[in-house]
């Protein structure tokens, strides 16, 4: 499986995203969509960046009762979407689901992950604000062997997990990890991190970087340290 770098294009409109992708005149970085953008600009932003030539990584984290979550993909199945993905926590029937209403009639539908628990979740708070008692890492596990059960492909974790989750659902299993700071910068508001270089050695399939590319003085060139760190080319 070849590993890839995705940036987070985390802007509030159109323009300012097609300007930031306009930088890239060498390369067609795979790109993440998130709600802010996809809110603002709907399905006509997806469409714009496909006929670039960008794959695309719809974040919007579907979580909701299963013949809702069914009737959301199989509208969102409609875009030339690689990848999206809903929250692990809607349990096996909602993934089921998801499954169902993002196959297409003939067959086909993009990879579809499931987030286990976000990055700026620790035990502390997990603990003390979502009252789950159970160690973090276990209930990753549990969510990724959950996703794997209702069919899905993989899922977005801490790249801390990302080792730990092919050991339990195979190394053919994606682990989509944010997370991602260099060691020369912030970490933001994110609390489980690690560098490009550290990702590819737990085993992350893919890393999804934002602020350290989006918000470098040279976007192309901390995109570029970004693939050489993590894919090294």
């Amino acid at each position: 499986m070849s590993k890839d770098v995705i940036i987070a294009c985390d802007f509030p409109t159109a323009a300012d995203t097609l300007a930031f992708l306009d930088k890239f005149t060498d390369e067609k970085p795979f790109v993440k969509i998130g709600m802010e953008l996809f809110y603002a600009e709907g399905p006509a932003i997806v469409r714009q960046i496909k006929d670039r030539g960008h794959r695309v990584f719809l974040d919007l984290k579907l979580h909701d009762i299963p013949n809702t979550v069914k009737k959301a993909m199989a509208v969102l199945s409609r875009l030339d979407v690689d990848i999206f993905n809903l929250h692990a926590a809607g349990g096996l029937d909602m993934m089921g689901a998801a499954v169902e209403g993002l196959t297409r009639p003939d067959g086909t539908r993009p990879l579809l992950i499931a987030v286990t628990q976000l990055t700026s979740i620790d035990q502390k708070r997990m603990e003390e604000e979502l009252l789950i008692s159970r160690p973090l890492e276990e209930v990753v596990m549990q969510y990724a062997a959950n996703a794997k059960a209702a069919g899905l492909d993989g899922v977005v974790c801490s790249p801390l997990e990302a080792g730990r989750v092919h050991q339990v659902c195979g190394d053919a299993f994606l682990t989509v990890t944010p997370g991602i700071r260099f060691a020369d910068g912030a970490a933001g508001d994110q609390q489980r991190v690690t560098t490009p270089a550290r990702a590819r050695e737990l085993g992350s399939d893919y890393i999804v970087v934002g602020r350290p590319i989006t918000g470098a003085e040279d976007p192309v060139a901390a995109y570029r340290r970004c693939v050489a760190d993590f894919v090294g080319q």
